[in-house]
């Protein structure tokens, strides 16, 4: 049975969503800080004499002693990675010194009395990122004692865990600056980032984005409630990867089972310390019901759908904002849902690195629907109700966030922020021009004006495509496809 009540309600909500998104006015963020309306002008006068760095930027000093950071890839004779580095003493984490500085009144140099200073614990992070020269860290904010400190960073609020993501294979620098900021306005919660210059043991090591992590925290991160001592009650974080080297965070689900998800999930909050194996096993409860939900033969009713175990909105949103940037990783990696104690599933965007056709390989031409072939989308998409809002949801935002007007003034608006600290990161990096890092080789763009030209080239395509062919999406919920899957 279709929901064809719901289905009036949310045509309904879809137009005063729609009125809501319209009066949207980038150079008046309200729900999310954009750091490039709001932050120091790259032109702001500066008294040094110009002998050292000087930024409009936040800058982030890292020493370590000496130390080389861990995390680098171990690889054996044949290529394979067989592990990372790690601490003289064996550890993940290396202890170092970190300095902030962030004044609004000032530029900002080396030399300056930092607005932060404080002991981390960093490592490098990601999967092939760690492979790319520019290093990405994590980074955790460490008191005395060891125990962990939270901190505010560059207006954003206190946590003790923070990743330094450095853009590398994106030279246009700004991808995951821009979607997580325009996901932000979109869905309820998208990680908060800032823009910074990075230099590590004395050497300059170009732009970076100060990103929040993916966990709880108090008037920040996801709203998710602590673990509840003595129960097996928690809001929870999963994530759809490769998975964790702690075993117990990896949970068996349905579609692991049944070969329609060939990843692995594993817990990500609540963290290790915390988290019990009572507090595993009703995670794998809950979670096992909303799968064999939404793969019976009910997936679409009233009284027994998966709509009693997600937040329908949420799904719709993850869908247009990956589908539109053609970021085939979700659904299949980087993948993050998650859920508070007695509330539904949500989904939260993540890694826009590789997004709007900058995979090393050809997959993302613009003229391409992907995501319902993807993990629970597969089961989503055949419901016409879920379609529907997709393609209702779509035509709203298209006249606002995704609009081709509003994504060219927010890329034209980032670049001017960045000011010249864009040619500082490529007086270090800007041979990464002449490198082939994506193929064939005339995807490759040799300057920053055309990595821009093809992020807005892309964007211009992707959408005047969609527009025309969004519909086409309408095939995979039609009862004549899904006959073995209805009663």
């Amino acid at each position: 049975m279709q929901y064809k009540v719901i289905g009036i309600l949310a045509v309904i909500l879809m137009i005063a969503m729609t009125v809501t998104a319209a009066a949207a006015d980038s150079g008046n963020p309200e729900n999310r800080v954009h750091q490039h309306l709001t932050g120091r002008a790259p032109d702001a006068g500066c008294n040094c004499d110009r002998t050292e760095l000087c930024t409009h930027l936040p800058l982030v000093l890292i020493e370590t002693g000496g130390q080389e950071i861990p995390g680098v890839p171990i690889v054996d004779a044949n290529g394979q990675e067989i592990g990372v580095t790690t601490t003289e003493d064996g550890e993940e984490m290396l202890l170092a010194k970190i300095s902030i500085l962030d004044n609004p009144d000032h530029n900002h140099h080396p030399s300056d009395s930092p607005d932060l200073e404080a002991s981390v614990l960093i490592r490098i992070r990601g999967n092939s990122s760690r492979y790319f020269d520019k290093k990405n860290y994590l980074i955790r904010f460490v008191g005395p004692d060891g125990d962990y400190q939270n901190h505010t960073v560059m207006g954003m609020d206190a946590h003790y865990e923070w990743a330094l993501h450095g853009p590398y294979l994106d030279q246009s620098l700004i991808r995951n600056y821009m979607w997580y900021n325009i996901a932000g306005e979109i869905m309820d919660y998208a990680p908060n980032v800032r823009f910074c210059e990075v230099i590590l043991n004395g050497e300059y090591k170009g732009l970076y984005l100060m990103t929040e992590t993916l966990t709880n925290g108090e008037n920040c991160r996801l709203d998710i409630s602590e673990p509840i001592e003595g129960t097996g009650k928690t809001g929870y974080l999963l994530r759809l990867d490769r998975g964790s080297t702690e075993p117990i965070k990896n949970i068996e689900t349905f579609t692991n089972y049944a070969y329609r998800n060939l990843q692995v999930v594993d817990i990500k909050y609540p963290r290790s310390q915390s988290l019990t194996q009572e507090m595993v096993d009703e995670i794998v409860r809950e979670f096992s019901a909303f799968e064999k939900a939404l793969y019976s033969y009910d997936y679409d009713t009233l009284d027994y759908g998966y709509s009693h175990n997600i937040d329908v909105e949420s799904f719709v949103d993850y869908y247009i904002i990956n589908e539109f940037t053609t970021n085939y990783d979700a659904g299949w990696l980087s993948t993050y849902i998650y859920k508070d104690i007695g509330g539904k599933y949500r989904m939260v965007i993540w890694d826009f690195n590789s997004a709007c056709d900058n995979y090393r390989d050809p997959v993302t031409s613009p003229q391409h629907i992907e995501l319902q072939h993807n993990v629970w989308y597969f089961m989503l998409t055949k419901d016409e109700y879920f379609t529907d809002r997709i393609i209702r949801r779509y035509r709203a935002l298209r006249q606002t966030f995704l609009s081709e007007e509003y994504l060219y003034r927010y890329i034209d608006d980032t670049v001017a922020y960045l000011g010249d600290a864009v040619e500082r990161n490529f007086a270090v990096w800007g041979y990464t021009f002449d490198l082939d890092l994506r193929q064939p080789e005339e995807r490759n763009p040799r300057s920053f004006a055309e990595a821009i030209a093809q992020l807005k080239t892309f964007i211009q395509e992707r959408g005047q495509w969609l527009d025309d062919h969004i519909e086409i999406i309408r095939q995979y919920s039609h009862a004549s496809k899904n006959k073995k899957f209805n009663h």
